[in-house]
């Protein structure tokens, strides 16, 4: 389990690294199509602030088990924000870990997704993507958090919520996946003439644009998800090795025991019939 882990965790690595370069270019895009002149009296819906009645959270778990406190601090970090939010918070849980927790709770929950495949493609997560921008479009929630697992390095995997909905080019650092896009060019050097208009090309790239947001947390969660199961097998084979080891050592003291006590029982009844 410890070497399939790693070999899954070295492709959803590789995976959010191809999908950097697009996540740039399309940031790049959209904060120059929203910074247009004129772009700023008729905001994309997408683009809108209103204020805050009911929110909904994506969390991203795990299906499974035996990853450490993988789960646990994501769903605990989750459950705080719900607590300190102050508003009706409701889910969309992928992964049957968070679904399980929250259904407890007698948590709202809009949807779930189960069984997200190791090599997820777009086309995996994009009915995740669109429940979120439907709801958010028809003002179901007036914002939508992403809760996943930011990966570190192979020891160390973050658990973090940023808001998706609705994307602001100029809170970036408040932005899901924003490690993405951090060196993204946010400076506006000329102002161009599009065809189609601007808010014709925004239509387009701000629900592709939010699914690739979806899709790297994703990316993210199971590069910790297979992370924290590697950590947690080789802590596991460690711990049985040394157990295996001091079973050992008292099998053969007892053994040792057993013998010596033997020999002097044969020495003694030798003695006795002398």
């Amino acid at each position: 389990m410890q070497m399939i882990a790693a070999a899954k965790m070295r492709r959803a690595q590789e995976q959010v690294r191809a999908s950097r370069p697009y996540a740039e270019k399309a940031w790049e895009v959209l904060v120059h199509l929203s910074q247009q002149p004129g772009a700023k009296d008729q905001l994309h819906p997408l683009l809108t602030q209103r204020p805050i009645n009911k929110a909904c959270v994506i969390l991203i778990t795990a299906d499974r088990g035996l990853a450490g406190g993988y789960n646990s601090n994501i769903i605990r970090a989750t459950a705080n924000f719900i607590n300190d939010y102050g508003k009706p918070v409701s889910l969309i849980t992928v992964g049957r870990k968070g679904r399980m927790f929250f259904s407890r709770t007698s948590r709202h929950i809009v949807a779930e997704f189960t069984g997200i495949p190791d090599r997820p493609s777009v086309l995996d997560i994009l009915p995740i993507a669109r429940i979120a921008i439907d709801d958010f479009l028809s003002h179901e929630f007036d914002e939508v958090f992403l809760a996943y697992t930011d990966f570190v390095n192979t020891m160390v995997q973050n658990p973090v919520i940023k808001r998706l909905l609705p994307l602001v080019p100029g809170k970036m650092d408040e932005q899901a996946v924003v490690e993405h896009v951090s060196h993204a060019k946010n400076t506006i050097s000329k102002t161009y003439i599009y065809e189609p208009n601007p808010m014709e090309l925004l239509d387009t790239i701000l629900p592709r644009f939010t699914e690739l947001q979806v899709y790297q947390a994703i990316l993210e969660a199971l590069a910790s998800e297979h992370s924290a199961r590697m950590v947690a097998m080789r802590s596991a084979t460690d711990n049985a090795n040394e157990l295996v080891a001091n079973l050992t050592l008292t099998y053969n003291r007892v053994r040792q025991e057993a013998i010596t006590k033997e020999m002097l029982d044969i020495v003694g009844g030798v003695e006795a019939l002398k």
